[in-house]
């Protein structure tokens, strides 16, 4: 099933996909959780996590995957239960699981996933925040959770 995205006509600004209100609340919980983030990284953050989470909706047989920033506002986001439900129902038609992956995909592997992840979000038609979406191959290593995870918003397909 692809899902039409609801925003704004001609808007590349993924935080469109949230309203200001939810913006506010979970990037004064990124800055709270994480103090070396100031609260216009966070919402950055927010913007990005919600143009990853949709552009996943879009193309449900995409692998994609969070950087790591863009991790911490999907995990940040999930923790807002009622406000994260409402944005999968909108966005995607369906609630959008967090189902980490094996520890085993990174080096090459990663770098593939996080240009996929990129093209995507670029075909969805969202603006690309470069500085919080790192080079993978650069990093050494998987650029993803502190678990080292792999996650995808198509993990709950049905």
């Amino acid at each position: 099933m692809t899902v039409a995205l609801e925003r704004p006509a001609g808007t590349t600004n993924p935080a469109s996909l949230v309203t200001p209100e939810v913006m506010e609340r979970l990037a004064a919980r990124i800055t709270k959780d994480n103090p070396d983030t100031d609260l216009p990284t966070a919402r950055r953050i927010i913007g990005q996590a919600a143009a990853f989470l949709a552009a996943g909706a879009a193309l449900p047989s995409a692998e994609l995957s969070p950087s790591k920033a863009v991790d911490v506002g999907w995990h940040t986001f999930i923790l807002h239960t009622v406000d994260y439900a409402e944005f999968c129902e909108r966005v995607a038609g369906r609630f959008i699981h967090h189902v980490p992956t094996p520890d085993t995909e990174t080096g090459e592997g990663s770098a593939a996933a996080r240009q996929r992840t990129l093209d995507a979000i670029a075909a969805a038609g969202f603006r690309i925040d470069h500085d919080l979406w790192p080079d993978a191959a650069k990093m050494g290593n998987c650029s993803q959770c502190h678990a080292g995870c792999s996650d995808s918003p198509n993990s709950g397909k049905k």
